[in-house]
């Protein structure tokens, strides 16, 4: 063989075939390969006052470092963890009681696929595939796990509720809302459709995204879907959200979460209070006490913690455990896909609020794990993240699940492990679709009484409020900021909290189904307050003129000045308050570092 023989096309030695078993053997079959020397004691040392805590840091894995078999194995099953409880969230809630009213072997199924389709449709954003010939990319390549999203509750929610009224779904005689999977097969199927918008975004450069969805829209717009979701998750706190909500004096809802339930009792009853506040202070422990993977993991043990208690006393339903099969699958049951155009606007919304959520956590992500956050390769990762977006919500909904948006979360667990290694990842995406396989599993998760999972999905949900706090923050609040926050929110806190206030508005009572359609479609957007902030801040935003104010006009008139004079210790120099939203400050002058 001769010198150019083993010389690859990069210039480096090609790897031989004893080369890679001897690779093989290294990493399998010796320690270093298998535990190396990483301080494992650190993922579980707890945070306990006056205990005596390690000075040194624990390595950090790059995105593609060699790392142990064991330590990947370990962080992928906490991310796994991590996600868990975002994941099972929205198939539990649309298709509970709450939604399209589904027996309990439907919800066991969306479950467990929901759990293989993330697993799957992560490792393609983990991956990273080059668009052959073109400056594209699918994927992020970085630790960019996706979940179900959260936005699509409220408007699934609030669609199922017109299609029951409507005659879309079957009622039954004493006003009890029967299962509609047609409705479920509704929702995917629009979702399919309307995926292509965020597809189509994702071409556009993410300078252009940025300026036409900059925080003073996408914040308040995130901070609504989290405050709409409150209301179920404290519904479900106090026994269930379901008929035994209103608390009827009589008939088979007059016990949480039926009288059928074993220790059924009143909605809104201090065993159900107590049951989901144990969830919550769990978790609030773990935060205060708990060893880096059980920060991390700390809704998943809070849970577990009220699933103990719970099984303990008596709330558990074991009818459906014992009759779930043991493996289930994708397309093992099947909806009928058809497209609802009342649905079709709030859903294209939801997918322009995953493209902005997605430029977000793919940045965040590039941070903690150490790579740059500007620059050609950082605006490929946007871009590939953004086409793995959608193209995952598309995949999704064909698959018989919700879309798909990229999990902010593990970005925590990134910084607290210091681990941005992908093989970490693709573990994370193994221990998913194993979760997904086994089928006791989902029926174990769907067995959990609603006041457990209340005090869990309560956490969550109000987690995503402060999610769209922190992008408003990233705000200035001059008087032009302020005016739009307060006429986006006045009329989207409005629909938030009377859903029905635009329900009287049109009396159209024809035989004309498209007519019937448009108006539902309007009075669905105007029903749902993260949609209705969305338009107005985003439409004002760019309609109203940037002003200068009173403190632009004193930087303006002492330039000269304070170009001459050296600042103060510890001031920095005043800006203008009229930079456009998402307009980089280039010019700041800063404080010797001795100073600070």
């Amino acid at each position: 063989m001769g010198e150019a023989d083993r010389i690859g096309p990069d210039m480096s030695p090609k790897k031989t075939m004893a080369d890679r078993l001897n690779g093989v053997r290294k990493t399998f079959f010796t320690k270093q390969g298998l535990v190396g020397s990483y301080d494992y004691a650190f993922l579980f040392r707890p945070n306990i006052p006056f205990m005596k805590k390690a000075r040194r840091a624990s390595p950090f894995f790059g995105l593609n470092d060699k790392m142990p078999v064991v330590l990947a194995l370990l962080l992928g099953f906490q991310h796994a963890l991590a996600m868990l409880a975002g994941i099972i969230t929205p198939p539990l809630i649309m298709s509970g009681s709450g939604g399209v009213n589904l027996d309990s072997d439907w919800q066991q199924y969306l479950v467990s696929t929901s759990l293989i389709v993330c697993g799957i449709l992560s490792s393609i954003q983990i991956t990273r595939f080059h668009i052959w010939k073109t400056p594209y990319y699918i994927g992020t390549g970085l630790i960019s796990v996706v979940g179900t999203s959260f936005a699509i509750i409220p408007v699934a929610t609030g669609a199922f509720a017109q299609m029951y009224d409507n005659g879309f779904c079957p009622v039954a005689e004493d006003g009890t809302k029967l299962a509609c999977p047609d409705a479920y097969g509704a929702l995917i199927g629009t979702c399919a459709v309307c995926a292509l918008t965020e597809i189509a975004l994702s071409f556009l450069p993410p300078k252009v995204l940025k300026k036409i969805f900059p925080p003073i829209v996408t914040g308040p717009t995130v901070m609504l879907i989290g405050v709409s979701l409150i209301e179920s998750g404290f519904q479900n706190w106090a026994g269930g959200s379901g008929g035994c909500a209103s608390r009827p004096e009589d008939g088979f809802f007059r016990l949480c979460p039926d009288i059928t339930a074993p220790h059924a009792l009143p909605w809104g009853s201090a065993e159900f209070i107590g049951l989901g506040f144990l969830v919550f202070l769990t978790i609030i422990l773990c935060e205060r006490f708990g060893s880096p993977i059980m920060k991390s993991t700390s809704v998943i043990i809070g849970l577990l913690t009220g699933c103990i208690v719970a099984a303990a006393c008596g709330y558990f339903d074991r009818s459906g455990i014992d009759s779930a099969p043991v493996a289930s699958f994708i397309w093992v049951k099947t909806f009928k896909l058809s497209v609802y155009g009342p649905l079709v606007l709030p859903i294209m919304t939801v997918f322009i609020i995953c493209a902005c959520e997605a430029i977000g956590d793919v940045t965040a992500t590039c941070d903690v794990s150490r790579l740059d956050v500007e620059g050609n390769e950082f605006e490929t990762r946007i871009q590939g993240g953004v086409l793995a977006d959608g193209l995952n919500g598309c995949l999704a909904a064909l698959m018989t699940i919700t879309p798909m948006s990229t999990f902010a979360q593990n970005n925590g667990v990134i910084a607290l492990t210091r681990c941005a290694n992908r093989r970490a990842g693709y573990c994370a995406c193994f221990f998913l679709i194993i979760m997904g396989l086994f089928a006791k599993f989902s029926a174990s998760l769907v067995a959990i009484p609603s006041s457990v999972l209340g005090g869990m999905t309560t956490f969550l949900f109000c987690a995503v409020a402060v999610s769209g706090m922190a992008i408003v923050s990233r705000v200035p609040f001059n008087r032009r900021t302020r005016f739009i926050l307060t006429a986006g929110l006045a009329v989207g806190y409005g629909a938030t909290l009377v859903p029905t206030w635009f329900a009287y508005v049109f009396t159209y009572e024809g035989n004309n189904r498209a007519l019937r359609g448009f108006y539902d479609a309007i009075v669905l957007v105007m029903e749902t307050g993260f949609a209705v902030t969305a338009f107005v801040t985003m439409i004002l935003n760019l309609m109203l003129p940037h002003e200068i104010e009173d403190t632009d006009e004193a930087v303006e008139g002492d330039e000269a000045s304070s170009a001459t004079q050296p600042l103060p210790q510890g001031k920095r120099s005043l800006t203008s308050s009229s930079l456009n939203d998402g307009d980089e400050i280039t010019k700041v002058e800063m404080p010797p570092k001795e100073a600070v």
